[in-house]
């Protein structure tokens, strides 16, 4: 299949992943479901990857993605340098207790 559709229409799914990407830049660290996580750690990934080539075309496709101009600068400026020598693998999964309510597995997302 590819990707988790996570139980939203496309636009839905697309606008909140790109506020999860956000905040994950923003604070460095998330709270979120486990599903959710997996699929906004794929996606920061690749924009962190964009962050160390550091030239124009790169800036302009992390703002398609977050529309935020000071979360891009910060991913730029001071992320993006910080992993310049790592090759991958650039946030982390932790497992914590069940969200109560739904019982749905949750995780704290941050940057290594």
């Amino acid at each position: 299949m590819g990707y988790r559709k996570l139980g939203r229409p496309s636009d839905h799914r697309k606008a909140m992943l790109r506020n999860l990407v956000t905040s994950l830049f923003k604070h460095e660290r998330i709270t979120t479901t486990e599903p959710r996580a997996k699929e906004v750690k794929s996606i920061a990934e690749k924009m962190i990857t964009l962050a160390k080539r550091n030239d124009l075309h790169a800036r302009r496709q992390a703002l398609e993605y977050i529309w935020d101009e000071d979360t891009v600068r910060k991913l730029f400026n001071t992320i993006g340098p910080k992993y310049e020598e790592r090759s991958g693998g650039y946030t982390r999964i932790v497992k914590t207790a069940p969200r109560r309510g739904d019982a749905a597995p949750m995780v704290i997302l941050e940057l290594v």
